[in-house]
């Protein structure tokens, strides 16, 4: 870990710079552009019955939106305060008033036909509730009835046949732990989290490449690093206070490159609310796009190194660090064999670059003194994420790139405390400080006081499909504990997960919210529990950023749902129902005893029982992991991994497919139209040339289809990459396949091969077997 500490904010530039303007005209008035004020605005009267309250979480709480870890209204990066669109659309779900009991016990039907949009905004859940097979209506039921009928049942059955979700939902470090504890205590490692579904890859890669599982810099090496590279990553609309940061690291000369199959026009140019001047003209943020293919950045990556060792032939130095290299890096020469065996038309087609694209990066970041490379899950979410992550890792050993100011490797976490949930055990593969192995169960045992089930434990999407499983099978699952989460709108092919929602006996849905998933039947029961929010739990919380910083949250003043509780508290009780001769093991009175215990079974949080007030934060690591090159793996040095190209599954005449975001958070939805393109949630972003080639005009009605399912929407043309086309998530995910994970971190498939035509076409010929037909040649697809 890195023994140099982070110095805190630094200030922006005093005077403007008009070089950087996107246009003369204020506030980008004619242009395609997030509505900032008006949003604003529309939060504050959506507010208005609880202003003071509201005020005080954004003030004095820190932010349950995205993970940039922003406390009140600052953070550790810039001075001056920060505010963004994505924590006021979550604003109200904290501030809203209990349902009234004529919705919560309305016929289920009548709910059901509520979209996700309508359920966030008819309030939070007050009390417990019930509803077996066959009855038309939620029952309210006691706090004691419902950890009574869940308890009975984890006594009924194996521990394999019951598992635990948590969501990223502004979920705390406090209740990570408890549930990671709780769920060992009870005999089973079926515990997953929203996290290990989005970046599992980039943990997973940058252990087996650097030994880190966070990110090894911080947002401060943005500002004033020679490039910043965003991959598969539309940080300014998935985390917009970033945008300060881009702005920040423009006026200090830094370069931006983004690479990703649409030329995004969030990551283009941007109206920077918190800066006047950029409010005002916006600023330009890409320097320039790669536009690779869907799937295509391993190829990419091969042909940047295999540019940067024909450049080492003529003039050794050029562009491989070799000082670094020798001193902190193991493979050199195993992985130039396996990079220079491929030939430039393989890495082209498979990348959808040419050469000379790839060149141009490759020297672009070769003449680079310093460089940050940023991804999200336009990496990790393919079948081979991990060794997306691991070529990233490879670029940035082989230039250095570890362990220094301006530079390093940076998962960017999309929710608020997610860093936190694998550092706290709640996945299958983690145990609080470490991996669920060997050691580190030894370590944790001695912690904790009883022994952990050895067995491994599955991933979530494992869990769901284990439902279907025979009845007297030992992984049958009988029991599903979700902490929010919706899963009908997260995981691909939502009638599939329908009916194993439907096969499973009880179902316990703990949030502060309905969704659509919890209307689900079950064999025996649905169970119901009302959460606080973390800005409601007594004594406070904390939470992780993506740069490590770990926040204190206060408990804010305000009003209360009356029999809602904390997260933490509610595992307790059942655990201690479960097994009340032991429940000693396990028993917590405050957040405070949670973490001191956190420091001792996780030591690289060593110092968050100190956090007791606003404002308290300490970074574990240090400002830079891998420090000085440094690596924490078994001789401390990064390791080279040579990566094959993969298989990219588009037979002739189908397009790639992947999913993007719009105006969501997650899966909640706060607009139908995207405010960067006017896209609503049904367009498909196709190229114009594509589009002639099938004689599709703009706006046409359009179906794509393959074997998994069929997307009925309209033509919308952006500049993306040919052969690529782009649907909104959740929405499209009836194209994607079930049952497809990475092998090294099951990370679900998020992408596929697709027939795109006109609509009339696809109606007109149906009844002549033409659709049958085309779907079965998909079937020669490798599965």
């Amino acid at each position: 870990m890195g023994k140099t500490k982070h110095t805190g904010p630094i200030r922006l530039p005093k005077l403007p710079d008009p070089g950087l303007w996107v246009s003369p005209v204020p506030f980008g008035l004619g242009k395609v552009k997030p509505h900032h004020i008006r949003d604003t605005l529309k939060v504050a009267w959506e507010n208005r019955d609880q202003f003071s309250y509201a005020v005080r979480i954004l003030t004095q709480g820190v932010c349950d939106g995205c993970a940039l870890g922003v406390a009140g209204l600052y953070d550790q990066t810039l001075t001056g305060p920060h505010l963004c669109t994505t924590r006021l659309n979550v604003l109200r779900l904290n501030t809203m008033p209990e349902m009234k009991p004529d919705v919560i016990h309305a016929d289920i039907d009548e709910l059901r036909n509520m979209d996700s949009t309508t359920l966030r905004k008819l309030g939070r859940i007050p009390y417990p509730l019930l509803r077996r097979p066959g009855e038309r209506k939620f029952t309210r039921i006691s706090w004691d009835k419902a950890l009574e009928i869940i308890a009975g049942k984890i006594k009924q059955i194996d521990p394999k046949q019951m598992a635990f979700y948590l969501t990223s939902r502004g979920t705390p470090n406090e209740s990570y732990y408890m549930a990671a504890k709780v769920a060992r205590f009870l005999g089973t490692n079926n515990i997953d989290n929203a996290s290990r579904i989005c970046h599992s890859p980039s943990k997973t890669a940058l252990k087996r490449s650097v030994g880190i599982g966070a990110s090894s810099c911080n947002y401060k090496d943005w500002i004033g690093t020679d490039v910043l590279v965003f991959w598969g990553s539309v940080a300014a609309n998935n985390q917009p206070v970033s945008t300060k940061y881009m702005y920040a690291a423009k006026r200090k000369g830094t370069k931006i490159i983004v690479i990703n199959p649409y030329h995004e026009p969030a990551m283009d140019q941007y109206w920077v609310p918190s800066i006047p001047e950029s409010a005002l003209f916006g600023t330009k943020i890409a320097d320039d796009f790669y536009q690779v293919n869907i799937g295509g950045d391993i190829a990419f990556m091969n042909g940047v190194m295999k540019h940067w060792f024909e450049m080492e032939e003529q003039e050794p130095g050029s562009a491989i660090n070799h000082a670094f290299v020798q001193e902190h890096v193991n493979g050199y020469q195993e992985l130039k064999a396996h990079v220079m065996k491929f030939d430039w038309e393989m890495l082209e087609k498979s990348s959808g670059l040419s050469r000379e694209r790839m060149s141009e990066f490759a020297r672009l970041l070769a003449g680079a003194n310093s460089a940050v490379f940023v991804w999200s899950m336009g990496l990790t979410q393919h079948r081979f994420g991990t060794d997306n992550i691991s070529q990233v890792a490879n670029l940035a050993l082989l230039r250095g790139f570890l362990g220094r100011e301006h530079c390093g490797l940076m998962p960017i976490r999309g929710h608020s405390g997610v860093q936190g949930s694998g550092e706290m055990g709640a996945d299958p593969f983690s145990l609080p400080g470490g991996d669920f192995k060997g050691a580190d169960i030894e370590r944790v045992e001695k912690v904790w006081g009883f022994d952990l089930p050895k067995w491994q434990g599955d991933i979530v999407g494992v869990t769901l499909e284990n439902a279907l499983l025979p009845e007297d099978h030992e992984r049958k699952l009988k029991l599903f504990y979700t902490s929010g989460g919706n899963f009908l709108e997260t995981m691909p092919d939502p009638d599939f997960v329908k009916q194993t929602l439907e096969s499973v006996d009880i179902r316990v849905h703990q949030d502060i919210i309905f969704n659509n998933s919890t209307f689900v039947d079950a064999k025996e029961a649905v169970i119901v529990l009302p959460a606080m929010t973390r800005y409601e739990i007594p004594g406070g919380v904390t939470s992780t950023s993506t740069e490590r910083m770990v926040y204190f949250s206060p408990e804010i003043k305000g009003p209360r749902i009356a029999e809602a509780r904390p997260e933490w508290e509610i595992y307790r009780d059942l655990a201690a129902r479960v097994k009340p001769e032991q429940k000693h093991l396990i028993w917590f009175n405050n957040t405070q005893e949670i973490r001191d215990e956190i420091a001792v079974a996780a030591p690289n949080y060593e110092g968050i029982q100190h956090l007791q007030k606003q404002g308290d934060v300490f970074q574990w690591g240090g400002a830079w992991l891998c420090e000085g090159g440094v690596c924490p793996t078994p001789d401390g040095r990064g390791n080279l991994i040579p990566i094959e190209l993969p298989e990219l599954r588009k037979p002739e005449g189908h397009f790639y497919l992947t999913t993007r975001r719009g105006k969501q958070f997650n899966s909640m939805i706060y607009s139908e139209t995207d405010p960067f393109n006017n896209a609503d949630r049904y367009d498909v972003l196709i190229h114009a040339e594509d589009a002639a080639k099938l004689n599709i005009k703009e706006d046409d009605p359009i179906v794509l289809y393959n074997i998994h399912g069929t997307f009925h929407g309209r033509a919308k043309f952006e500049n993306v990459k040919p052969g690529n086309i782009e649907v909104h998530w959740p929405e499209g995910n009836v194209l994607i396949p079930k049952s497809v994970y990475e092998q090294y971190a099951g990370i679900p498939e998020y992408n596929a091969a697709v027939i795109v035509e006109k609509a009339e076409t696809f109606h007109a010929l149906k009844d002549t077997k033409y659709v049958e037909k085309r779907i079965e040649e998909l079937e020669t697809e490798v599965q």
